[in-house]
């Protein structure tokens, strides 16, 4: 099942490059088919077998010999190991489609933010309803909300409670996100985050539920200041270059799926 999965993961990460190279662009993912980014031919099925093709092909266009980038088979060979991983935890369950379908738009979203600096709307706010919606269908844990409300001598059944979980893991680590964004406007006078990275979170926290999501956005600072601290030093970089927060959101999301969850 593992094997199946990691062949599984290689073909969706060849639509997930689809995505990451049109979506920031606002075009459709279904039509026209792939196409060389340099002489936009259409390419043949049998150049766009994931990673075997791009090795077989030398990394370059069949037309117009030009190099393609190593993206495209990282995403694919990404893909297919986090697939594996998530098949290998939690075996063919509802949770594996779900958190197959959350490391699928971390890896959109982390991509396109570190090269196009966007997170599309259509994988941020369509991620946070597909949230939502299986939090019905495969309900989250007791969080951070049931204990509240149990403290409270609330008792909710267990669909209601993961879909409060889900709405108010979306609602309050977007808005606490947001809050931050705005301080930071309001002390510095410039933008230090996008409502990109907002709606992000608002994505996670609808996957996952709010004590995760606050896992996620503090691992994802930690590596962000890091990075960041080694960028200034090492590259020389100033003190106003601004790093993609949207990509340690999206590896601190996957980080959570594969190595703390404890979701079967």
């Amino acid at each position: 099942m593992t094997a199946l999965a990691f062949l599984f993961g290689l073909l969706t990460g060849s639509f997930l490059n689809v995505c990451i190279y049109r979506l920031p662009k606002d075009e459709s993912v279904v039509r026209p088919r792939s196409r060389c980014p340099h002489c936009g031919h259409p390419i043949r099925w049998y150049d766009n077998i994931p990673v075997v093709s791009f090795l077989l092909l030398g990394g370059r266009c069949r037309d117009c010999r030009a190099a393609l980038s190593l993206v495209y088979p990282a995403v694919e060979l990404a893909t297919g190991l986090l697939f594996a991983l998530v098949v290998s935890r939690f075996g063919l369950t509802l949770a594996s489609a779900k958190y197959a379908a959350l490391v699928s738009m971390m890896l959109i979203l982390g991509t396109a933010d570190l090269f196009d600096r966007l997170l599309p709307d259509q994988v941020t706010l369509g991620g946070a309803a597909a949230g939502v919606v299986l939090s019905l269908i495969r309900p989250l844990d007791p969080g951070l909300v049931s204990l509240l409300l149990g403290l409270w001598g609330i008792r909710l059944g267990p669909v209601t409670a993961s879909a409060l979980e889900s709405v108010t893991g979306a609602a309050a680590a977007s808005g606490m996100l947001y809050l931050v964004a705005e301080i930071y406007y309001r002390v510095r006078f410039r933008e230090g985050m996008g409502l990109g990275d907002v709606k992000m979170m608002a994505l996670i926290g609808a996957f996952l539920g709010l004590g995760p999501a606050i896992w996620v956005v503090m691992v994802a600072s930690v590596m962000g200041a890091a990075l960041g601290l080694v960028f200034i030093v090492v590259f020389r970089k100033g003190m106003q270059y601004e790093l993609p927060f949207g990509t340690f959101l999206a590896l601190a999301g996957i980080l959570w799926v594969v190595w703390r969850n404890e979701t079967a």
